[in-house]
């Protein structure tokens, strides 16, 4: 165990290293570096919490286990609280006809539920959402890598049908956002209603949680409680809205895909595959992709995420690279592409599009949330996940 726990040690040392040498760097700055930080502590939330959104709803819907979805229903509130004394300072009068900036506020139409249906079949395919993939690279897991190299492909899909459906679906699409109707008050009272109404209805399926012993606290203790065992669904849920909160207010909103999808437009525009103008594309609120030479915030953030999933799996001794078939990567691979093009045409994805949309009470997020249950549910009823 030792010989990971020194090199644990050293990877956190270096990652803040590295986030204060960003801060004073040209061209990246205070925002690259606090993404940074943001992205290693999603990283350790994740890991610990195990907050991946297809291991949460594997549970629930093939083990009539809800325990983790409380993770995701405290996001959502703690985020929700967040985002609504945030939007307060950005844009006073949300009933006047504006929308706060950058926050991830989508159209919603048939394209919504068609590509949150594939990015859930997509997750039953890979084993993993792709938030769940980068910190499961941390962890050594062999399938992360082609999943992540099967969305960039899904992207470049996704590239390709956009014109059609922008023009025929998503032009025409209203995008709802619950506070321009309700003001923020409303807005998040309906929010945090429906959250609590979905909490009592999933006590059904809740098991008995065991009790924690009690007695001295010690330093093997704190070492088990923090680094090996799982971390309670409240805990880590509220982490992760605040750190969702955070990331808006001082950088934007959180979302994994961002750097994903520009990688995979810069390389068609390079060459030369993609049309002059993706009508649209650049004008819709989401994880944006644009056509980059640099790591952007959502970049850095992302490394951040690998890194500090890496360095808390090392810390509890316990990286290890799992075992990989052929028809385990493909249909990671499979499974990818489903989630990449899923992701371009939703504009995000169980991170962007699901958490912070919902957070920032935009309608697309539950329909994308109820079209990845969806998904999700079909893949497991297919066994898709038993392909692996």
């Amino acid at each position: 165990m030792l010989r990971q726990v020194v090199p644990g040690l050293v990877l956190l040392a270096g990652l803040l290293a590295g986030a204060f040498a960003l801060h004073d760097t040209p061209g990246y700055g205070a925002q690259a570096s606090l993404s940074l930080l943001i992205g290693v502590a999603l990283g350790v939330v994740f890991q610990r919490g195990r907050f991946c959104f297809f291991c949460i709803l594997r549970d629930w819907i093939e083990f009539r286990n809800s325990t983790g979805l409380y993770a995701i229903l405290v996001a959502l509130a703690v985020g929700g609280i967040g985002y609504a004394l945030v939007f307060g300072a950005f844009l006073p009068n949300p009933l006047a006809g504006r929308l706060p900036p950058d926050a991830h506020i989508g159209p919603v139409s048939l394209v919504l539920v068609a590509a949150g249906a594939a990015f859930g079949v997509g997750m039953a395919l890979s084993g993993a959402c792709i938030s769940g993939h980068l910190y499961r690279l941390g962890e050594g897991y062999s399938r992360a890598p082609f999943a992540l190299f099967g969305a960039l492909m899904g992207f470049g899909a996704g590239f390709f049908t956009w014109q059609s459906v922008y023009l025929s679906q998503i032009f025409y699409a209203p995008t709802a956002w619950l506070p321009a109707t309700l003001g923020y008050g409303g807005a998040l009272a309906l929010h945090l209603a429906v959250l609590a109404a979905l909490a009592l209805l999933l006590l059904r399926w809740l098991p008995e949680q065991p009790a924690r012993p009690g007695g001295r606290i010690t330093l093997a203790g704190l070492y088990r409680t923090v680094l090996q065992e799982r971390w309670p669904p409240l805990v880590s849920g509220a982490i992760v809205g605040v750190l969702g909160m955070v990331a808006y207010f001082r950088v934007e909103p959180l979302g994994v895909t961002s750097q994903l999808g520009s990688v995979a437009r810069t390389t068609l525009d390079n060459a030369g595959l993609l049309a002059d103008r993706l009508n649209g594309l650049d004008t819709l609120a989401g994880c944006a992709t644009q056509v980059i030479q640099t790591i952007t915030d959502n970049g850095w953030l992302i490394g951040g995420m690998v890194a500090g999933s890496l360095a808390v799996v090392l810390l509890a001794g316990r990286f290890q690279l799992s075992a990989l078939t052929l028809r385990g990567g493909f249909t990671a691979l499979l499974g990818g592409v489903f989630m990449g093009w899923g992701s371009m045409l939703a504009l995000g994805c169980t991170v962007g599009t699901l958490l912070s949309g919902m957070s920032a009470f935009a309608v697309s997020g539950w329909v994308f949330g109820a079209a990845v249950i969806a998904g999700v549910w079909l893949g497991l009823r297919l066994r898709l996940h038993r392909l692996d």
